[in-house]
């Protein structure tokens, strides 16, 4: 015959069972603020909060995080946040044939030399699909004026 169980062992399998089950509502709750989090463009919504003269230095690294680009210029700070799109380098049939002509399998002085010389792969080209610009005053935390542009 089992033991019967003591009173503070019972709400510890509660809490346990209570904690898991927390757990699981939570996880998909978080994940999804992740994912929104980290989703790629500026969100023109966010854009279109940001008063010229009102919003706060701290309203914006609340909005859009830190900037990629941070200038100090005479007239105040500079913010710059830019987002990108990745585009494939089309192909020639040029460089197919330079590829084709320098990777031989025979270890020859002469093959060697021509593998050295040979540019690296260059990965996929990147544009930006965006860019915001925020200038704040002489402050430093008060926005000045801002330019948004898709491209």
């Amino acid at each position: 015959m089992k033991p019967p169980q003591s009173l503070s062992q019972n709400l510890i399998q509660k809490g346990r069972g209570a904690a898991i089950v927390l757990l699981i509502i939570a996880l998909p709750l978080l994940l999804g603020a992740w994912t929104i989090t980290t989703s790629r463009g500026i969100n023109p919504r966010y854009v279109d909060r940001i008063q010229d003269g009102k919003t706060k230095k701290s309203e914006i690294l609340t909005l859009f995080g830190d900037p990629q680009e941070t200038k100090r210029t005479p007239e105040g700070l500079v913010f710059v946040y830019k987002t990108f799109r990745t585009k494939d380098k089309p192909v020639s049939w040029k460089d197919k044939d330079n590829e084709s002509k320098t990777s031989t399998s025979v270890d020859s002085p002469y093959s060697l030399e021509q593998n050295l010389k040979r540019k690296p792969k260059e990965g996929p080209v990147q544009e930006v699909s965006s860019a915001l610009t925020i200038f704040f005053g002489s402050d430093g935390e008060t926005v000045q004026s801002h330019e948004y542009k898709e491209y």
